[in-house]
């Protein structure tokens, strides 16, 4: 690597952590500053408040990582225009192509940390900031859902009529498996309640019934259909009660949790396995994992194509300075960040399919971006 190289591949990686300590720092004092009175009513302790904080910081600054390197890459590269330094190393025969090299490195280094961060190490700790603010920052929850049916299997389905979080305790519960669309097992309960000793549901005045077999006489050849016999069916049923049944079930209490901002929460695997398990039983609101899991698979991409915008926005030595163009860079930021978010709403009510949808905004400004180099100076 040359001197030149180093030399901007630091400027670049410094101004890109200097701008985000500096916006979190803003974020945080204000964020602070709003939510003191919630610490004061919850008589929360300085170590706790510091420990939300320690997690709350690493997910802000995820999300601003896109937006600051962008930032980072107008500012070094219009201070390097307007010091003539972008001139300098064109008529010294460095092409506009090679002077993006250390950008594209920097861009790089900054997308595989963040890809990593996002997918592993923030969900982690996401995990305590979601169960903090759950119990500190929002109200009781209380889940209001009627008519719950959860596919457990292919071929099983688990139906109940409500269930009360606080007790941990389903109310008409029925459970029914088929074997090739025919009904062969079907359990009842007037209750079942969660037994966190056992870590296994209690069946409270339960029923199960069982059919044994159905049996049917074969039909007459189709060619003489006056002979044709219908079919007749038989079958022995098994019938069991009781008052109390202990048994494992697929479901878990936690299911029936706030699911507030859960897929900050996962992991890329936990991600995967959550989408698996939705699509598995039928639910809905899968799109909001699916976004969040393609969102973080296309963000060191986005990364990549916002730098190339910012030096090509910047490389040209401007007659305004460095304001106009930083100015110019916000415009553009605040642009992608109208595109990225009417996208991802799009995909969340079911309008587009997330993987398409969260595309759109990277395809966009790298077509712009293509454009927009034809005019850089050479």
């Amino acid at each position: 690597m040359r001197i030149l190289d180093k030399y901007i591949l630091k400027t670049f990686l410094v101004t890109f952590f200097f701008v985000v300590l500096i916006l979190l720092s803003v974020i945080t004092v204000i964020d602070l500053t709003d939510k003191m009175d919630k610490f004061a009513k919850a008589n929360l302790k300085v170590a706790e408040i510091v420990g939300y904080y320690l997690d709350y910081i690493p997910w802000i600054g995820s999300l601003l990582t896109p937006i600051t390197i962008f930032i980072a890459a107008v500012y070094v590269c219009s201070r390097m225009a307007a010091h003539t330094e972008v001139i300098a190393m064109l008529s010294a025969g460095v092409s506009f192509k090679r002077m993006l090299v250390p950008y594209f490195i920097g861009a790089s280094l900054v997308g595989v940390i963040s890809f990593v961060l996002n997918g592993w190490i923030i969900p982690n700790s996401n995990k305590s900031r979601l169960a903090f603010e759950m119990q500190y920052f929002k109200t009781k929850y209380y889940f209001e859902k009627q008519n719950i049916h959860i596919q457990v299997a292919s071929d099983t389905y688990l139906y109940m009529k409500s269930y009360n979080n606080n007790n941990e305790t389903g109310y008409h519960f029925t459970l029914e498996k088929f074997d090739d669309n025919r009904l062969v097992e079907k359990l009842t309960a007037n209750r079942i309640i969660w037994d966190s000793t056992k870590m296994k549901w209690t069946l409270r005045d339960w029923t199960l019934k069982k059919v044994d077999g159905i049996f049917e006489t074969p039909k007459r050849p189709e060619a003489i259909p006056a002979l044709e016999v219908s079919k007749v069916a038989a079958a022995k049923e098994v019938i069991q009660t009781g008052t109390a049944l202990d048994t494992a079930l697929v479901i878990h209490p936690k299911e029936f949790e706030s699911d507030y901002r859960k897929y900050d929460g996962l992991t890329l695997n936990e991600l995967d396995e959550q989408i698996r398990t939705l699509r598995a039983r039928g639910s809905t609101g899968i799109e909001l994992y699916e976004v969040e899991k393609y969102t973080r698979y296309t963000s060191p991409v986005t990364i990549f194509i916002l730098v190339f915008m910012g030096v090509i926005v910047s490389a040209r030595k401007s007659r305004g300075g460095t304001g106009l163009q930083i100015a110019l860079g916000f415009l553009l930021s605040f642009v992608f960040i109208l595109f990225y978010t009417l996208f991802r709403t799009f995909a969340e009510n079911g309008s587009l399919p997330p993987a398409i949808s969260v595309w759109i905004p990277n395809i966009v400004f790298g077509i712009i971006s293509i454009g927009m180099y034809k005019y850089v100076p050479r």
